[in-house]
């Protein structure tokens, strides 16, 4: 069976909306053969990393960068994972005011792995609304599909 890692950092409502909007995307009854697991990116490890197919990462943009809690997960686990895991298929989304430094930042260390970029990021300022959950879920679903068997 196939294994979705979802590595988020959610510190808000705001966040926490998209994260479940995310996993019920990959989880979603047309999905077979897909475990998803959800780690917070303080609690992910290597290990994780390593026993997975595919990975999506939620982060708030704080201060035009990423979390310090997702930045902390792809400290820990770079090195670790850089030969194992490259090609593999990975998504994000990112919340804040102003997404640019989180997005270029995500961008450059999942490129620094190898990772392969499987669907658009979703990238929501201010509060969701219907068409960022949905992009949300597309986002899940695309992600946890794409390891399907």
């Amino acid at each position: 069976m196939a294994t979705l890692l979802i590595v988020h950092h959610t510190p808000s409502p705001n966040c926490r909306a998209m994260l479940e909007s995310v996993v019920s995307g990959a989880s979603a009854p047309e999905i077979e053969g897909v475990r998803v697991v959800r780690r917070a990116a303080l609690a992910a490890t290597a290990v994780d990393v390593l026993e997975a197919d595919g990975y999506l990462l939620g982060t708030p943009a704080n201060l035009g960068y990423m979390s310090g809690a997702l930045k902390h997960f792809f400290d820990q686990v770079y090195y670790p994972c850089l030969d194992e895991t490259r090609g593999r298929p990975f998504g994000y989304y990112v919340h804040g005011s102003d997404t640019t430094g989180a997005v270029r930042a995500v961008e450059s260390v999942t490129t620094g792995l190898g990772w392969q970029r499987a669907a658009p990021a979703v990238s929501v300022a201010g509060e969701p609304g219907k068409a960022d959950l949905e992009a949300c879920w597309e986002l899940g679903a695309a992600l946890a599909a794409g390891l399907m068997e």
